[in-house]
């Protein structure tokens, strides 16, 4: 695949055909470098080893080019490593300079370390400058597959860290990928063959349970002015007081105030959150993609609101009407170009589980819920049930009626803002 940044083409589909091509980035120095990470250490290994020992990562039936093949065919992808100019497309030099430096864990410089953000949740580590050329690399190499028209869907579940700042770590998440893969998707095409040039729009969708505030900040401003910017952040997430992250962008929008952004969204549900709350605001996702058209959709799948989850919030599902699964094969029938990435999740078996699922969905192959773990090194670790399926819990759904009637009521207004902001 070239990496070049390049990319010259309109967005369009990976091959003249009727099958679709998934991108999968992978590789044994990116699982060494994401397992890591403080927060999440080996669960990189766990996920892909689960997808691969469901077969997943291998042509069905060996039989790929056959007028029975598929309707999906999957590449697998080495990721580049990032290069300081890749990193600094959004990050600042300072920064950048610091964190790839050899010194960080050698001989660590703690006052240097606190100005940048490493401390507390977000340790230096020995690795660390791999660890954040390799993911950042994941997603850009799955953005430029899209870019490229190379993939329909792209897959880097090592990326996905959505709360790290463009001058510092934060939150587990060291380095923007999720900024770095839009600024990708969305950089103007020149003119060709007699068209005008193109600004692709993009759609940032993050359901993890945390607010996705280092990619809303990242372009809240540039949504400002008249026109349609080419970026729309839409985090759904649980916010309270002390309940990180806090920011100003995590509440309610508010279409009455004079700082209303209609593409800077975000809709917080209460604890409890399940599939039947869920699928009662899925609507409102298709209604605001309806409205902005999006070329590509960025869809962060962070599972720390999974039932059975350390943080133990919502009690969202991985099957069902309304559940993760649900969601994704939603959405990968969009007709967009899709990129998939990870995020939080702190019950790794769990977590693979899902991403293992949500790989088996993309691929248009859908595994079963109940089917059993596969003999596999990390077998012993998926006790007592051995089988895919993280189902719900027992905990109450907090989100009212009227709470869900109110939020209807705001976005209605939100996706006419959006409409209007386009048509002008």
């Amino acid at each position: 695949m070239s990496t070049s940044n390049e990319e010259g083409q309109y967005p369009q589909e990976a091959n003249a055909g009727s099958r679709k091509i998934v991108s999968y980035v992978v590789s044994n120095e990116l699982v060494k470098a994401s397992s890591l990470l403080p927060s999440n250490k080996n669960r990189s290994l766990l996920v892909h080893s689960l997808v691969k020992a469901y077969g997943l990562l291998e042509t069905p039936n060996g039989c790929s080019e056959a007028a029975t093949a598929p309707a999906y065919k999957l590449q697998v992808l080495r990721p580049i490593h990032a290069e300081e100019k890749d990193l600094m497309a959004y990050h600042d030099r300072g920064y950048v300079e610091h964190i790839l430096g050899s010194h960080i864990t050698s001989s660590p410089n703690h006052e240097a370390d606190s100005e940048y953000g490493l401390e507390e949740d977000c340790p230096a580590f020995a690795g660390l400058p791999e660890y954040v050329r390799l993911v950042a690399g994941a997603s850009l190499t799955a953005a430029r597959s899209l870019r490229e028209g190379e993939a329909d869907v792209a897959i880097s579940w090592d990326g996905g860290r959505h709360h790290a700042q463009k001058s510092c770590a934060s939150g587990f998440c060291y380095v923007a990928d999720c900024v770095l893969a839009i600024l990708v998707l969305k950089r103007a095409v020149p003119p060709q063959l007699g068209m005008p040039q193109l600004k692709p729009r993009v759609m940032y969708l993050d359901l993890d349970l945390h607010f996705s505030d280092g990619v809303s900040e990242a372009f809240s401003l540039a949504s400002s002015g008249s026109g349609t910017p080419q970026v729309l952040t839409f985090s759904i997430h649980h916010t309270a007081p002390g309940f990180f992250p806090i920011s100003d962008l995590a509440g309610l929008p508010d279409p009455s105030s004079s700082s209303f952004d209609p593409f800077t969204l975000s809709l917080p549900l209460e604890r409890g959150a399940s599939n039947a709350t869920f699928a009662r605001i899925w609507p409102i996702i298709q209604q605001v993609k309806d409205a902005f058209q999006p070329d590509y959709v960025v869809v962060q799948c962070g599972v720390d609101g999974l039932a059975g989850d350390p943080y133990a919030t919502w009690n969202w599902s991985l099957g069902g009407e309304g559940g993760l699964g649900w969601y994704i094969e939603h959405i990968c029938r969009w007709g967009c170009k899709t990129l998939l990435l990870g995020g939080g999740g702190y019950k790794s078996p769990n977590v693979a589980r899902a991403w293992t699922y949500l790989t088996s969905i993309a691929l248009g192959r859908p595994l079963s819920l109940e089917a059993d773990i596969p003999d596999h090194g990390a077998f012993p670790l998926y006790a007592p049930s051995f089988t895919l399926d993280v189902p719900a819990g027992h905990g109450r759904d907090r989100n009212s009626e009227e709470y869900l009637e109110r939020v209807e009521g705001i976005f209605a207004r939100v996706v006419e803002a959006i409409r209007q902001r386009r048509e002008s």
